[in-house]
């Protein structure tokens, strides 16, 4: 027995010698490099994650210790298996084996995307061209109270035009950064826009300056920071996104106004390799509300039912291992869809829900002015000679576009006028003020559209809470009324 058991052990020891079995194969550059979002378990350090991410042929370029959530880059196909598929993901990944075109925004444009010369911008008064300030009485809020200085809205976009004579006063450079890498850079390049005027129109609705010249904002007295999280091919990439809420909550940012969805789908599930990129968003908002970050979205403008996804989506490249997925209850819009965040349907002039916005029972908080390209959206209704979109501020001077990224910052902007009045209200409380003070809008009687004799979409709910509005229009007067700010202040707090 003592000489086949050594002769056992002698054998064992040669095989382990020769070949460990727990030994990981070589790192190989079979990919180009590529971004990964990779999670761990909240409390992890710095260094315990960066080891594990080399450990399995990748490098940290970024970490979030707060929620968990690390950014690490790799060139080894093999990377996010030795990790674990429900751990790691890469959406440049996916985008590049879609080879799919540059993404489209309301705001596509071939032209400069920061103002060259500030003096050549017009400086005619076109506040009364605004209806849709006039919709939600911020011209009359304006004369009451422009906002805080003390209050930052973080502006997560494609970057805002430091140089527009209307943006330039509420612009802090100091609180601006680029989130391309899914890192902060500080960098003035970083977060300057360079490939969509998308940012610098949706700041203007926010912050333009009351000055008699040009367009006038909701809170015009309030600061914003350019936070770039779209990149010149117009994705979103999830790191990016959480970048961008990160840094607006570690540096105590009031308000994000969050006029997109995360790429790479236009819903993503909670399920398989997607619970990544869900898991962390959804962290990284619900960081934000705990540290006193309201975060506001667009609910994008699918005309979708955000309340009921269902349904298979189109294929893809077999090589993405996504060809085809299907949706569930478990399926959101990123990050409008998740709890905490206040989502925004947009309308038109006559506060008719515009055709393209998504909506939803129980997803929809309130509702802002966005746009009607055809002009009224009203069943019947002939087409307007102009399409009755918002005019803000666009590089070089004044633009109008249609959108629920065009209403979003509506609802940021007078959720600035309550953080201002109400220094010590927390993201939920400022939601509760939002929608108590909303001006209720019942659902229609008639959504026809198209005039085809067939509902083009139905709206669920009663008239203080439904699918198309929420709990209704926003209203930037009762905002800043003493008696209804302090009213709603003290029924958030249960007093």
């Amino acid at each position: 027995m003592a000489v086949v058991l050594a002769a056992n052990l002698v054998t064992t020891g040669v095989v382990a010698s020769a070949q460990p079995p727990d030994e990981p194969p070589a790192c190989s550059d079979t990919l180009p490099k590529l971004r990964y979002l990779v999670l761990f378990d909240t409390g992890i350090a710095q260094r315990a994650a960066g080891k594990e991410i080399s450990a399995a042929c990748g490098r940290l370029s970024g970490y979030y210790p707060q929620i968990g959530v690390a950014v690490a880059t790799s060139r080894d196909s093999r990377f996010p298996h030795r990790i674990g598929t429900d751990r790691a993901f890469s959406a440049q990944r996916v985008m590049r084996l879609q080879q799919g075109p540059r993404k489209s925004d309301e705001t596509d444009s071939t032209q400069a995307q920061v103002t060259g010369d500030p003096t050549a911008v017009s400086t005619m008064d076109r506040t009364g061209e605004q209806w849709d300030m006039d919709l939600i009485h911020a011209d009359r809020s304006r004369r009451i109270d422009k906002g805080s200085k003390d209050v930052v809205v973080g502006v997560l976009d494609s970057g805002v035009d430091p140089n527009h004579p209307d943006l330039r006063k509420a612009l802090d450079p100091a609180l601006s950064a680029g989130c391309l890498s899914g890192v902060a850079v500080r960098a003035r390049t970083a977060w300057e826009p360079t490939g969509s005027p998308h940012g610098t129109h949706v700041a203007g609705t926010i912050a333009a300056a009351d000055d008699g010249r040009g367009v006038a904002g909701v809170a015009p007295g309030v600061r914003i920071a350019s936070v770039k999280v779209v990149d010149d091919d117009g994705f979103i990439f999830p790191e990016y996104a959480v970048c961008g809420l990160m840094w607006a909550t570690v540096n105590e940012m009031a308000v994000t106004n969050n006029s997109y969805f995360v790429d790479p789908w236009l819903m993503t599930c909670n399920r398989n390799s997607e619970r990544v990129v869900f898991e962390a968003v959804r962290r990284a908002v619900d960081y934000a509300t705990r540290q006193g970050t309201l975060t506001v979205a667009a609910a994008t403008n699918e005309g979708a039912d955000l309340s009921d996804p269902s349904g298979q989506t189109a294929g893809g490249p077999s090589a993405s291992g996504m060809e085809r997925r299907t949706l569930d209850g478990g399926c959101k819009v990123l990050p409008a869809g998740l709890r905490g965040v206040v989502a925004v349907s947009a309308t038109g002039p006559d506060k008719l829900k515009a055709g393209y916005s998504s909506y939803g029972l129980g997803v929809i908080d309130v509702t802002a002015p966005g746009g009607e390209p055809r002009g009224s959206s009203a069943p019947g209704a002939a087409p307007s000679a102009k399409p009755a979109c918002v005019l803000s501020t666009v590089p070089g001077g004044y633009d109008r576009y249609c959108g629920t990224s065009m209403a979003t910052p509506h609802v940021s902007g007078v959720a600035a006028l309550l953080a201002g009045k109400h220094p010590e209200a927390s993201p939920p409380e400022l939601t509760r003020m939002l929608t108590d003070q909303a001006e209720s809008v019942p659902c229609p009687a008639d959504y026809d559209l198209d005039d085809t004799g067939a509902q083009d979409a139905y709206c669920d709910g009663y008239a203080p809470y439904n699918g198309f509005y929420g709990h209704g229009m926003v209203d930037a007067e009762s905002a800043v009324s003493e008696a209804a700010s302090t009213e709603s202040a003290s029924e958030s707090s249960g007093n």
